[in-house]
Formats: C-alpha cells, sequence, structure tokens
C-alpha cells in the first residue's frame, strides 16, 4: 500500500501555536503563582488552617476536568469545546481576583470564596491542558507533531519557573489579587487569536453524554485527592474519615469502569487500554508526575532555608532546571520529526531522570548553587526527554476520533500521579523532620513538624543550633529524593516495552496488525 506523502500544516498553525501557547502558559502558571501570594492571603483573610485548599482546589478541579473536557472534544469538535474552556478558567480568574472584595461582601469569608473560585478556575485549566495538545493532534500528523509538541514542553518548563518569579512581583509591587487579574488580557488575546485562526472540521454526528460516567468518575478522583490530602495530617491514615473515603474512591470507581463497559460514548473508553503501547505510557505519565511534582516542590524550600535565598531567587535558582528540560524537549521534537523514530527517548529520559534524582539525594547543608544546579540541570534533561514524547505516544496509539479522550487520560494520569507523589512526599519529608533537632525547633511532633517553619525564626537561631536545624531540613529534603529515586527507576524499565509503531504521515487511523487487517478485509467483502 502506497505511503500517503507528509501532509505540510497549514499556514495558520503558527497562529494557532502563538494562541495555544498562552492557554497552556495560563494554565501551567496558575498552578504555581499563587503560592508566592499566599502569606499575604491568609494575612488578609486569615484561615491559616485551610489555606492549602487554595492549591487543592485548583488541583482537584483540573484533575477531575481533564478527561471529561476531552471527551466532549471528541464529541462535539475540539474548537468550541477549547474556547467554553477558556472562559470558564477566565471567568474563574476574575473571581478569584475579587473573592472576599466589597463586591462580594466583604472579606470574612474571603478564604471560602477564593477556595470556590479556585475550583472553577480548575475546571477551566483542565479544558485548557488537555485542549492544547488535542488540538496540535488534530492540526498535526503524529511524524510532524514531535517539533511543536517540544515548543508546548518548553512554555510549560518556562511557566514552571516563571510562576513563583511572577506570583512574588506581583504581589510585592500590585497586589495579591492581579496574580489572578493578570489572566484576564492574556486569556483575551488568546480567545481572540483562535477565534479568528483556529479552523477545525466540524462534527454532525448523534452523541449522548456518558453522565454518570462523567459524575462516577468525579466522585472517585475527589475521594482519592481528599485522601492523599487530609491524609496523614488532618486526619491519621487510620481514621473513619479516611478510610471512609477510602471505601467511596473504590466504590465510584469500580461503579464507572462497570458503566464505561456499557455506554456506547464512555467518558474514558477502557479499549484503550487493550493498546499495550498506551497503557504503559498511563503507567509511565502516573510516575513522572509522581516522582516529578512531588519532588520538585522540595527544591524551592531547599534554596531558602538550607541556601538562604529569597523567595525571588529560589525562582531563579530554578533556571538551571528550565534550561534542560526547554533544550532537551527542542530538540527532541526535532529528531522524531525528522527521523520518526521514539522509543529510546523515554528510555534515555527515565534513566536521566532518575540520575538526576540519585543526585538530588546528595544534597546537604554544605551542597553549594554551583553543585545542585548541575544536578538540577541533568534533572531537567530527563525530564525533556519524558514530557511530550510520552504524549505523542499516546496520541499515535489511537485513532483520530479518541484523540481527546487519549489527549485526556495521559494529562489525567501525569496528574493524579503529581497528587499522589505531593502527598506522600509531603509526609516522608514531615516524618523524617519531625526525628530531627529541626523537627525539634519547629514544635516539631508527627507531620506537624513542618508546618509552623518560620525564616525569620530560622535566621535568629544561635550559630550551633542553626546548623542542627538547617542540617535536619536538608537531611529530611535529601531523603524525599532517596525515595523519588525509587519511582523514578522504574521509568526506563516500563519504556523498554514500548513498541516502536511507526508515527502517521496524515491524521489517520493507526496502522493495524495482520490480524486486525485480516479482520477488516472480511468486514468489507461483499455478502454472497
Amino acid at each position: 500500500m502506497t505511503q500517503a506523502p507528509p501532509t505540510v500544516p497549514k499556514p495558520n498553525v503558527r497562529l494557532v501555536l502563538f494562541g495555544l501557547m498562552i492557554a497552556m502558559m495560563l494554565a501551567m502558571l496558575d498552578n504555581m503563582i499563587v503560592s508566592t501570594a499566599l502569606p499575604r492571603i491568609v494575612g488578609e483573610f486569615g484561615g491559616l488552617d485551610h489555606f492549602t485548599w487554595v492549591v487543592t482546589a485548583y488541583v482537584l478541579g483540573t484533575t477531575v476536568s481533564t478527561p471529561i473536557w476531552g471527551k466532549l472534544g471528541d464529541l462535539y469538535g475540539r474548537k468550541s469545546v477549547f474556547l467554553t474552556s477558556v472562559v470558564v478558567f477566565l471567568i474563574g480568574s476574575a473571581l478569584c481576583g475579587m473573592a472576599g472584595s466589597a463586591l462580594l461582601g466583604g472579606p470574612n469569608d474571603g478564604m471560602v470564596e477564593l477556595i470556590a473560585f479556585r475550583a472553577v478556575q480548575g475546571l477551566g485549566a483542565g479544558g485548557l491542558m488537555v485542549g492544547v495538545m488535542a488540538i496540535i493532534g488534530d492540526l498535526v500528523p503524529p511524524r510532524e507533531r514531535g517539533r511543536y509538541q517540544g515548543m508546548i514542553a518548553g512554555i510549560m518548563a518556562i511557566a514552571m519557573v516563571a510562576g513563583p518569579l511572577v506570583g512574588g512581583f506581583i504581589t510585592d509591587n500590585l497586589s495579591w489579587r492581579w496574580a489572578f487579574y493578570v489572566n484576564l488580557p492574556l486569556g483575551g488575546v488568546a480567545l481572540v487569536l483562535l477565534i479568528a485562526t483556529l479552523h477545525l472540521p466540524r462534527r454532525r454526528t448523534e452523541h449522548r453524554i456518558d453522565w454518570l460516567g462523567a459524575a462516577l468518575l468525579s466522585i472517585g478522583i475527589t475521594a482519592v485527592v481528599l485522601i492523599t490530602t487530609w491524609g496523614g495530617s488532618s486526619y491519621d491514615w487510620i481514621s473513619a474519615q479516611i478510610l471512609g473515603l477510602a471505601v467511596l474512591a473504590v466504590l465510584s470507581l469500580v461503579a464507572f469502569a462497570l458503566v464505561e463497559r456499557r455506554v456506547p460514548e464512555p467518558i474514558l473508553p477502557l479499549g484503550l487500554f487493550a493498546n499495550r503501547n498506551f497503557a504503559l505510557i498511563s503507567v509511565i505519565g502516573f510516575l513522572l508526575g509522581f516522582a516529578m511534582f512531588g519532588a520538585m516542590n522540595f527544591l524551592p524550600l531547599y534554596q531558602q532555608t538550607v541556601q538562604g535565598a529569597s523567595a525571588t531567587n529560589s525562582g531563579l535558582l530554578l533556571l538551571p532546571l528550565m534550561f534542560g528540560m526547554l533544550v532537551v524537549s527542542l530538540v527532541v521534537g526535532r529528531a522524531i520529526t525528522r527521523t520518526g523514530r521514539y522509543r529510546a527517548f523515554p528510555i534515555i529520559g527515565g534513566a536521566v531522570m532518575a540520575a538526576g534524582m540519585a543526585l538530588l539525594s546528595r544534597l546537604d547543608v554544605h551542597t553549594g548553587k554551583l553543585e545542585s544546579s548541575l544536578y538540577m540541570i541533568v534533572l531537567g534533561v530527563g525530564m525533556g526527554f519524558l514530557m511530550q514524547t510520552t504524549m505523542l505516544i499516546a496520541q499515535n496509539s489511537v485513532e483520530q476520533r479518541d484523540l481527546g479522550a487519549a489527549s485526556g487520560a495521559a494529562t489525567f494520569f501525569r496528574s493524579i500521579g503529581g497528587s499522589f507523589g505531593i502527598s506522600l512526599f509531603g509526609a516522608i519529608f514531615a516524618n523524617r523532620l519531625a526525628d530531627s533537632p529541626a523537627g525539634a525547633a519547629f514544635g516539631g511532633g508527627g507531620g506537624e513538624a513542618g508546618s509552623a517553619m518560620d525564616l525569620e525564626r530560622l535566621q535568629q537561631l544561635p550559630g550551633q543550633a542553626r546548623e542542627l536545624v538547617l542540617g535536619g531540613l536538608a537531611d529530611a529534603i535529601s531523603h524525599v529524593f532517596v525515595w523519588a529515586v525509587v519511582f523514578t527507576v522504574a521509568l526506563p524499565v516500563l519504556a523498554w516495552f514500548i513498541r516502536e509503531i511507526p508515527l502517521r504521515t496524515a491524521n489517520e487511523p493507526p496502522a493495524q496488525t495482520p490480524e486486525e487487517q485480516a479482520e477488516t478485509a472480511l468486514a468489507k467483502a461483499p455478502t454472497p
């Protein structure tokens, strides 16, 4: 069979890509930007015991909505669904900026309002992240896709570092509310640009939304996120609340699996997991999110406490990680486009990422900034090999009609892995810290050891006591990276079993096995 000639991207792809980059930047930036504004928010509203929900509500909204947005794009067309998610995100951003203001009743309920509005913002962000990847999949065939997804990976790397920097600058010079208001003009530009330039084929088929499946998935994932957020901190792991949530999660997810096997338009087609590459990439994405998001949260803590950097400077100290990820993502994307081969990259990336985590496990009170920067470059290089290659393999493993569901599932597993990682590594850090001089100095005791950490108090400690505390902090942080190695070493092992399926040069169904070809020929044969 003659292979179709390579598809040349339409002239508007670059303009569309610019709009998509802005949208992805907004979704990733808001995941990071609020961290530096939280002390000011707590100072204005109070509610120190609930402030972590400002972050959790956003993560929860994003995680729950990701597969739903992906499937809605498959059903009703990517453009209208994606633009709707942009509007939801912007509405959530505006409401977050107004939380606790006179327009909404004053500061008494400001923290509760902000948490609720962050959930709305997260619902929109889930559509932004999956929509960007799926639209690129619609516009560009897999053979050409690596180059464009490499650019998106670069934007994600920039956002991960720029978030704390931008948040610190806005909070210091304007108001924490502008950390949310800044989304409005940028999102408006992306909205207008995409309305004018994004042209995708319209879908005119009859559909029925799997509302029951969407509800069961939302309940199950919400229960899982609550377990990872509350377990070991707000409630004991064997408390009635955590065990009840575990039962709810299991029952709802089992019911979800049963429903998805019977409905004609499932939110998450379980048949996708029969594809070996898709199943492997889903597990790899989970472990990638687990190790990456879970462990990386502790780098700014190490820099601000042990190395004595300011909040803004700790963002600058993450630039080596961003540089390694950005450069490698772009190089790998172009290499895939040129050669059409990709299997080696997740294997290399997993091995390099494990090496980076192993190097970071060597961090101690005497590690210099140059040495830690070199370690972060290694980690960034490993992430650069993996971030978008996993998405490309997931998309190339399915038919075009399931592209949104596949993109949503890949993003979903990475997000839920990050949620698990943040929780588990946080518990590991807190327990290690509680047994150290640092835990005793900061009111240690179980999972609360690090909750009252005060950098000014740390600086006021006498010399020898300060060294003991810094040593305890460095030991607890390095212990997190030791555990991260345990999870990252599985990445190259799993990636080894990925099959090299030729990248399609047009947006057509993936290559069939001989058995599938025989079945297709039999189905098409004329009836006697």
